[in-house]
């Protein structure tokens, strides 16, 4: 059978079928559950992992997040991202009267009716957000986290013939290229890097035949990488953090107090204005950035409190503790988790959850200190040298 969006690879003595679908794509859901039932593929391989394969099939995994794990394991960003992803991705699905993801649901349950080997092809999530954290350096994560933020409040929408016409490879490619020349680290991550990682998937699948349910801005990639060697286990290792960012967060905090420390000796006033100029800029933009996420007065206060001294230790964030804080006052409750799903589809739903709430939290106050750490440090050293001038 001939289909649109459908590609037949021959490889190995295997025949592979690579559905490219839209996420959000009554059609492509439609068009899965087809080709499944016309080729009875020995092996069905779709574009998730173990982590997403179980949201899938089991709804009710929410009930038993815990909230202070995820917080202690510094996975609350990436929880957030998923979330703002999802959000978009929630907020198109809403627009066709479709769940997102319906083609991988289709594609599980396709896979299962003909009695076929299911393959989760996809690479880790986690694996993948932190590849594209560790990748984007210092202003890439801050472009990142304010264009992935403004997202929430996007209410772009577009027509069903247009989600289509996405699905087309010159327009794929196309947006690929775009995305590439803002953020190429995050498509070597998020697109090449996943390309390789599925195309060894389904090429070593179970079965003479096998047919692959993936998102279409994956096909040409494939398509490129099948026929050639991959290296899972580089594909799957975090990558090392690199020493001179590490040595950059010790030689800041040295820095600033060094240069307080010395204005101190030679001029007590001035090192009490530094002072208070690093403790207010870096306490009042955390707070702020609390208070923004509608955070309970007790997390602003924390925000405040331990921004300035977080700011001059790398491995200690003031998020962490006003999410902690806001946690332990406003614990979510079963219905947050419950209504996770739906909350996350409006930008009243983002700030009335309890659980998107505290990761808002965090991830704003952080932000805040970040930006209060760059001016409260400038004007430090602004300080020092009228100091040294005198």
């Amino acid at each position: 059978m001939t289909e649109k969006n459908v590609d037949r690879i021959h490889i190995n003595g295997k025949e592979i079928i690579l559905i490219g679908t839209a996420h959000v794509s009554k059609k492509s859901s439609e068009q899965v559950k087809m080709v499944i039932e016309e080729e009875k593929p020995d092996t069905v391989c779709v574009e998730l992992d173990e982590q997403r394969y179980k949201t899938v099939i089991d709804g009710q995994k929410w009930k038993n997040t815990d909230i202070f794990k995820i917080i202690k394991q510094k996975k609350s960003l990436f929880l957030l991202v998923n979330l703002v992803l999802s959000s978009f991705q929630k907020r198109m699905a809403k627009q066709f009267g479709i769940n997102p993801g319906e083609e991988m649901i289709q594609g599980i349950k396709s896979a299962e009716e003909i009695g076929a080997n299911l393959v989760l092809a996809d690479r880790n999530i986690n694996i993948t957000f932190s590849r594209i954290w560790r990748g984007i350096g210092f202003w890439g994560k801050i472009k990142l986290f304010i264009e992935l933020f403004l997202s929430i409040f996007s209410d772009e929408e577009i027509t069903e013939e247009e989600l289509e016409k996405m699905k087309s490879e010159d327009i794929l490619t196309s947006m690929l290229s775009e995305l590439g020349k803002s953020f190429p680290k995050l498509k070597t991550a998020l697109i090449d890097e996943r390309d390789k990682f599925l195309s060894h998937k389904i090429k070593t699948a179970p079965g003479n035949k096998i047919v692959a349910v993936l998102g279409a801005g994956h096909i040409p990639g494939i398509k490129e990488e099948i026929n050639k060697e991959q290296d899972l286990e580089a594909l799957s290792k975090l990558p090392p953090k690199s020493k001179y960012v590490k040595m950059i967060g010790w030689i800041i905090p040295i820095i600033i107090l060094g240069v307080i420390g010395y204005t101190f000796y030679s001029n007590r006033d001035a090192g009490i204005d530094q002072t208070i100029s690093w403790v207010v800029w870096n306490g009042s933009l955390s707070a702020i950035g609390a208070l923004l996420a509608l955070g309970h007065p007790l997390s602003i206060l924390t925000a405040f409190v331990v921004a300035p001294i977080s700011s001059l230790n790398p491995v200690l964030a003031a998020g962490w503790f006003s999410g902690i804080v806001e946690a332990f006052i406003r614990k979510p409750k079963v219905e947050d988790f419950e209504n996770l799903s739906n909350d996350v589809s409006s930008i009243k739903g983002f700030w009335k959850n309890k659980v998107t709430r505290i990761l808002l939290v965090i991830a704003l106050s952080n932000l805040g200190s970040v930006l209060g750490t760059a001016i409260g440090g400038a004007d430090v050293i602004r300080l020092f040298i009228e100091n040294i001038l005198r």
